[in-house]
């Protein structure tokens, strides 16, 4: 229990997608380890999908599953109740069933009656929901401050000319409301990409635009609470506060050290053992590991550069390779042949943080989701980093800028990489001397990342200050790195 003995009942509502439900399950289970009743809300089948806990949580964390209404899934595949039930253009579906779950949320809260309730920028309507129940709400980011902070104009700059962002080169920096240096920025490409969905002007004859409300999930909250520390982005903390006046919060990092696991089971699953014994044979800090999460959707051409690339390197790898909703792209003729001795395809489930934490693993591919940034760092690999999404592309950024990360280059028009940009990265990371700043930087940073008894403070003022929190005597700390 945290210094006031007040013990907590929170509940929990993040969006369908296991990148960032299991981030949220991650805190709920460390909050509940702490003495305090968590309310984990989300579908039966995602919630049926949850990694397994401790018994001994068991009175402090409980798992609803509210079932999406027939109504609002008549445009979704049959059993779909996360992003990696569907293709990318059925969101706007998922996202209007999970809107559908306002009333059965509410019945929820009421019935219950939570000290506060945490959400995310697709649950604009919670808010609306706590200010009518009398809870608090706070909105809880799985990604650093700086990806608010880039994204969302504060209601302060709305009616400022001189800081609207209309043209994609206004996204290619930080936006003018920014005061410190930063090369946080988007590529044409990706810019390109986020014009052309605010657009809908594909599949606009048969499929919804999405209405995600970010302003409104941003301005409704009564604070915000990121899975990040000052150590990282004090300096974008601070600003956030500044922007919203509102409370600031960091959670720590929550490192795999204080992550509540049941490891002995982890320990002696087959998959991990028949990893495990392939790595054993392995040099010291001479593998890359590579993976992609669950839901990255690579092309046919990606996917070959990706593993020509791996190959043209020459260093040892293990790729876990898991094939994703609707797609056919698989790895080139005789790959896995060519590249057996000093390869190993996984195309499984594989125990990420068991794998990061051998030794004879050096840098860790991945595509910049922000558990599996972390969890790299905590083990002090260099990353090698290849984004896919918008809050990605802005780690992928941060990273390369604070020299912990080498981003994959591509082509500024189309995205595009080539085998052998992949190659000259991952040996850079790896081998090259060039590199060696990447390595010592990585090394220091995991030493931040990897303490448990700093994360752990962080954990306890925030749990502290949602037990003394008063609304009506505001406050924000202020950070320093």
């Amino acid at each position: 229990m945290a210094k006031n003995d007040k013990q907590l009942h929170i509940a929990m509502f993040p969006w369908l997608a296991f990148g960032h439900i299991l981030p949220y399950f991650e805190s709920a289970k460390i909050i509940a380890e702490k003495g305090h009743i968590v309310t984990f809300i989300s579908t039966p089948r995602n919630i049926n999908r949850l990694p397994k806990f401790p018994p001994r949580l068991n009175p402090f964390l409980n798992l609803v599953g509210l079932p999406l209404l027939p109504k609002h899934k008549a445009n979704l595949p049959e059993n779909a109740e996360s992003t990696m039930d569907i293709p990318s253009n059925k969101i706007p579906y998922l996202q209007m069933a999970y809107e559908g779950l306002q009333e059965s949320l509410f019945e929820l809260l009421k019935a219950t009656s939570p000290n506060w309730i945490f959400y995310e920028f697709t649950a604009h309507f919670v808010p609306s929901i706590a200010n009518t129940l009398q809870i608090p709400c706070a909105y809880f980011h799985i990604c650093p401050a700086w990806n608010v902070c880039f994204f969302d104009t504060p209601k302060s700059q709305l009616k400022n000319p001189a800081v609207a962002r209309t043209k994609p080169e206004d996204f290619f920096k930080p936006p003018k409301w920014v005061p410190f240096p930063s090369k946080i920025g988007l590529k044409y490409y990706e810019v390109m990409k986020m014009f052309q969905g605010s657009s809908s002007t594909e599949n606009k004859e048969t499929e919804p635009p999405a209405t995600f409300n970010f302003d409104k999930a941003i301005s409704g909250c009564d604070l915000f609470a990121f899975r990040s520390c000052p150590e990282l982005e004090s300096e974008w903390l601070n600003l956030l506060s500044e922007l919203h006046n509102k409370p600031v919060l960091p959670v720590g990092l929550m490192p795999p050290s204080l992550q509540v696991r049941m490891v002995d089971d982890e320990d002696n699953n087959p998959v991990w053992l028949k990893i495990k014994s392939w790595l054993d044979k392995q040099g010291q800090g001479s593998v890359v590991y590579v993976a992609f999460g669950s839901e990255v959707k690579l092309t046919q051409e990606d996917l070959t550069e990706l593993a020509l690339g791996l190959e043209l390197s020459g260093l040892p790898f293990l790729w876990a390779l898991r094939k994703v909703q609707d797609s056919s792209a698989d790895l080139p003729n005789e790959f896995e042949d060519r590249t057996k001795d000093r390869g190993l395809v996984c195309r499984e489930w594989v125990p990420q943080l068991k794998i990061l934490e051998h030794e004879s693993v050096g840098a860790f591919f991945t595509h910049c989701g922000g558990g599996s940034v972390l969890e790299g760092l905590n083990f002090g690999h260099v990353l090698v980093t290849l984004p896919f999404i918008f809050d990605q592309s802005l780690y992928a950024r941060v990273l390369e800028e604070k020299k912990l990360g080498i981003e994959i280059p591509r082509n500024d028009q189309d995205g595009s990489f080539t085998r052998s940009s992949v190659a000259k990265s991952l040996r850079l990371a790896m081998v090259d001397k060039e590199g060696s700043i990447y390595r010592e930087n990585a090394k220091e940073m995991g030493l931040v990342v990897s303490d448990r008894d700093r994360h752990d403070r962080y954990i306890e003022n925030f749990i502290e200050y949602l037990q003394n929190y008063n609304k009506a005597q505001y406050s924000s700390p202020e950070f320093t790195s």
